[in-house]
């Protein structure tokens, strides 16, 4: 995984932009302003992504590379480095997770004008 990769699954989901609210650095993806990954073009190449607690707690304990999110919520957020032991199919499976996880909350409303 490289940050070309990363960036455009990312922008390629429906309804999602991004901005630099933090700093030049910590790029946010948004989904209807909601987060749902946060990452910088440094290597080594690291995200955080939105996740259910009980599967955050699952993935950390199989993947070296998966561990609670870095000044995030460490309940419902994991940093996962790509110069590690997840895959690239894993990496865009726990970005789909995120993204539905944001999505699933958003209101009835957003959601018809997301198209979901």
């Amino acid at each position: 995984m490289n940050f070309a990769k990363l960036d455009k699954y990312l922008l390629s989901k429906k309804g999602v932009s991004c901005d630099y609210p933090f700093d030049e650095k910590v790029r946010v993806y948004r989904v209807m302003d909601k987060i749902f990954a946060l990452t910088t073009e440094e290597l080594p190449l690291e995200v955080n992504l939105k996740c259910d607690p009980i599967y955050a707690l699952e993935l950390r304990s199989i993947y070296s590379s998966i561990r609670a999110g870095y000044h995030m919520n460490k309940k419902y957020w994991n940093t996962v480095s790509a110069d590690g032991d997840v895959d690239d199919g894993l990496f865009f499976e726990l970005i789909d997770h995120s993204y539905e996880l944001v999505v699933s909350k958003l209101t009835k409303k957003s959601r018809e004008a997301l198209g979901c």
